[in-house]
């Protein structure tokens, strides 16, 4: 039951972010557009969360590299959303992006090109009604490049640089753009990695600050889910170049 009158478009629904942030915005009271790439398992999604929480969930089908199809995907919805939340990522593997063309464009495109081209259609619209919300997730690794991660470092870089200035374009039109960083985080995605535990965040505490920072109007616009993320990242955007360079990080 919608008891806010507002709805959510998800981009990258069947994530371990994403159906975090489905459920925590159904359990709010939001209608749910869902939207992924494989259909079958958005389906899953939509009916584990209409279930649970009684909201009504719509899906769709979404690839992020496919941009010739973003403008019908667009008109397809069935009501343009309040807010829109995208959580599409790609880790990628650093050496193999060194050694394979492909591998390296699908992580740039996967992490930047896609949800930035996505995004800005959507706030075209947005910015027509004179109202909305877009929510991209970004990266600490896009604070600083780094020889251990530095394609995908790159491309997340890109997405904020991207939002940041959506956000500075469209401060008048009635439209918030807000930049997420979740830092480390324990999902399949990262489930082979060492994690430090004071800078890891679940999926739930990543869509509780998404949705915290959706409904508090006067938040920060760019927001490090694990505070510590902040000095942190001013401390290594800090550093000499010729000392980093030294350090291998």
């Amino acid at each position: 039951m919608n008891r806010t009158g507002k709805t959510l478009l998800l981009i990258g629904a069947t994530s371990d972010i994403g159906r975090a942030t489905g459920l925590v915005y159904a359990m709010a009271g939001w209608d749910l557009q869902l939207a992924g790439r494989n259909l079958e398992a958005v389906r899953r999604e939509a009916d584990d969360i209409g279930t649970r929480s009684g909201a009504s969930v719509s899906v769709h089908h979404l690839d992020i590299l496919d941009t010739s199809r973003f403008e019908d995907f667009c008109g397809a919805l069935p009501t343009l959303p309040d807010t829109v939340v995208c959580v599409v990522g790609q880790l990628g593997e650093q050496q193999r992006a060194e050694r394979e063309l492909d591998h390296a464009t699908q992580v740039l495109r996967t992490n930047f090109e896609g949800p930035a081209l996505l995004l800005g259609l959507i706030a075209e619209r947005f910015a027509k009604r004179g109202s909305g919300t877009i929510i991209g997730i970004s990266s600490v690794a896009g604070d600083r490049g780094r020889g251990s991660n530095y394609v995908y470092g790159a491309a997340k870089a890109g997405l904020s640089a991207f939002l940041s200035g959506l956000r500075n374009r469209l401060a008048s039109a009635g439209v918030r753009v807000l930049t997420v960083k979740p830092g480390f985080v324990r999902t399949r995605m990262t489930a082979a990695m060492k994690l430090p535990p004071l800078l890891t965040a679940e999926p739930g505490q990543v869509a509780d600050a998404i949705f915290s920072a959706s409904e508090m109007k006067k938040q920060r616009e760019v927001i490090y889910v694990r505070g510590l993320w902040w000095p942190i990242m001013l401390a290594i955007r800090s550093i000499p170049e010729p000392i980093f360079k030294r350090l291998r990080l």
